[in-house]
């Protein structure tokens, strides 16, 4: 490894988890002959060496994390006498966090002759439909501008709202991405509130135009209470299903790792059908208050099904609540709250299921709670949690 375009065609390879295992080792090797670690390089030692690496779009990187964070989550048992492949993986996730966010892909290993801008993984972001992407810092005031400047909305503490008397006349799109540990609150220029939990990204108009559906995208989730307007129904399109409204209140869970995506309904009502169906009120299923709608991905089917709505929006307090959950599943739910890494290391927890609420907890507790009834035990060190 001494010509510097193989160095930079390696790194590029280990980022996109595409190694195999003697190039990860010569990774490793590299980066302590060069004493830039002891062992497995850290973040901060590798991006030492990624300085002149091609910049990436943000779509590309997101689709690059995601199949990194699912493979992280199948192969935590995967170890060799030379590293622990589940750090590997968590430590090229937090590389392509730091690489990915704002940057504009060039040519596959051309030199970038700009200085891209380094967005921290645990920072909220607004993407503008030009892909431009901003900063939205905690408990500030500022103005929301598109991409020619001008003023669509302000910031005032969590929350956004976008301005309702926008001369805007044509449908953009701007991107609400709200990290691990963090939660967000957005209205959108219907006057439509949309809380943000943890983990979630909501694609919207900066204003919706007349005569169509007032249509967003999420992965994630939120709760939506939806300014009423019969002529315009407002749709929320969760990966492979719809939800339809005129005006109400509702919660939509649909995160990647989930099998379900859950409709649960406080007020007024819902139309369920999936994405690549017309609505029709006929055929559709339709839920009443006080029901929660599933539709399983896999199948295509939704059943549904009477709940304590409280339940599933608590989260909006910081509460937790988990329903016949995998112990993996819950794992990657305690991850997205506390923003945390949670390595489990006890097979027979891992496909056992579990019901469980909790307040607004600190992590501890939580897993206190588990360590108390279940009976394993665990370690802390820095933000990395390994059970026993």
């Amino acid at each position: 490894m001494n010509d510097n375009s193989e160095i930079k065609k390696l790194l590029h390879k280990f980022i996109l988890n595409q190694c195999t295992a003697e190039e990860t080792n010569e990774v490793i090797e590299y980066c302590i002959q060069n004493r830039l670690t002891t062992e497995f390089p850290t973040v901060e030692e590798v991006k030492t060496l990624l300085g002149r690496l091609p910049e990436m779009d943000k779509a590309t990187a997101d689709q690059i994390f995601s199949k990194i964070l699912v493979q992280a989550q199948e192969t935590e048992e995967m170890e060799t006498k030379k590293f622990p492949f589940k750090k590997y993986m968590a430590i090229a996730a937090s590389i392509v966090v730091l690489l990915s966010i704002g940057l504009t892909y060039k040519n596959s290993f051309q030199t970038s002759k700009t200085t891209p801008v380094v967005i921290n993984s645990n920072q909220i972001t607004l993407q503008l439909e030009n892909g431009e992407i901003q900063v939205i810092t905690e408990g500030k005031k500022s103005q929301v501008t598109n991409a020619k400047g001008q003023v669509v909305g302000n910031q005032n503490g969590n929350k956004i709202a976008y301005d309702t008397e926008t001369s805007i006349e044509e449908l953009v799109y701007n991107t609400l991405k709200i990290p691990n540990g963090k939660r967000f609150e957005l209205q959108l220029s219907d006057g439509t509130i949309v809380h943000l939990n943890s983990g979630t990204t909501l694609k919207y108009p900066v204003k919706f135009i007349a005569g169509g559906n007032r249509q967003v995208f999420l992965d994630g989730e939120a709760f939506f209470d939806v300014a009423k307007d019969k002529k315009h129904p407002f749709v929320v399109n969760a990966d492979k299903l719809n939800v339809r409204v005129l005006g109400t209140h509702f919660n939509v869970s649909s995160y990647p790792e989930d099998d379900l995506t859950d409709v649960v309904l406080v007020e007024g009502s819902v139309g369920l059908y999936t994405a690549d169906q017309k609505y029709d009120a006929t055929k559709n299923t339709v839920l009443k208050p006080g029901f929660k709608g599933s539709f399983n991905k896999n199948s295509s089917k939704i059943n549904t099904k009477e709940v304590n709505t409280d339940m599933y929006t608590s989260w909006m307090n910081g509460g937790l609540m988990f329903r016949d959950k995998s112990f993996a599943n819950i794992c990657k739910k305690l991850e997205r709250r506390y923003d945390v890494i949670i390595i489990n290391k006890n097979n027979k927890l891992a496909n056992e299921k579990f019901n469980a609420s909790f307040g607004d907890k600190p992590l501890e507790k939580v897993l206190t709670y588990f360590e108390d009834v279940y009976g394993f035990s665990y370690t802390t060190k820095d933000n990395v949690i390994t059970i026993k």
